[in-house]
């Protein structure tokens, strides 16, 4: 029995110094997200740490984060520019070009658990600043 706790406690040391190392090695990372604006967002929300691995441990969680939404509202974009294409196989779709709205954007944000509203602005049309020739309307 103490043998079995002996490799726990390894165990836990490994994942110890696994998280040493990681955190040691984000005072070497330049994060995308700027020291000073997680700090301002941590220190908005009351919390305020003067460690800088922790700040850039936020950072980099944030990072992933924003790609992950990211990725998903790329997703979301090009299923509903395929229904579109579906619908209308008759005409040759000449523009390839995807384009992001604020609707795939919000059921990215959804599946993540981040509810958005927003207005319905005149914008919010796919072909709003296309050339008039171009639009499929």
């Amino acid at each position: 029995m103490n043998h079995n706790h002996q490799q726990s406690s390894d165990g836990r040391h490994d994942d110890d110094a696994a998280l040493t190392d990681f955190l040691a090695s984000l005072m070497d990372y330049t994060p995308t997200i700027p020291d000073e604006l997680v700090e301002h967002y941590l220190a908005k929300s009351g919390f305020q740490c003067p460690d800088v691995r922790l700040i850039r441990l936020v950072a980099v969680a944030t990072q992933k984060f924003v790609s992950e939404v990211a990725n998903d509202a790329l997703v979301q974009c090009k299923a509903r520019q395929a229904a579109v294409v579906k619908d209308k196989r008759e005409k040759q779709q000449k523009d390839k070009r995807l384009i992001l709205t604020m609707e795939d954007l919000s059921k990215a944000l959804r599946e993540h658990g981040v509810n958005v509203k927003h207005q319905e602005y005149f914008a919010d049309s796919p072909s709003t600043g296309m050339d008039p020739a171009s639009r499929d309307e």
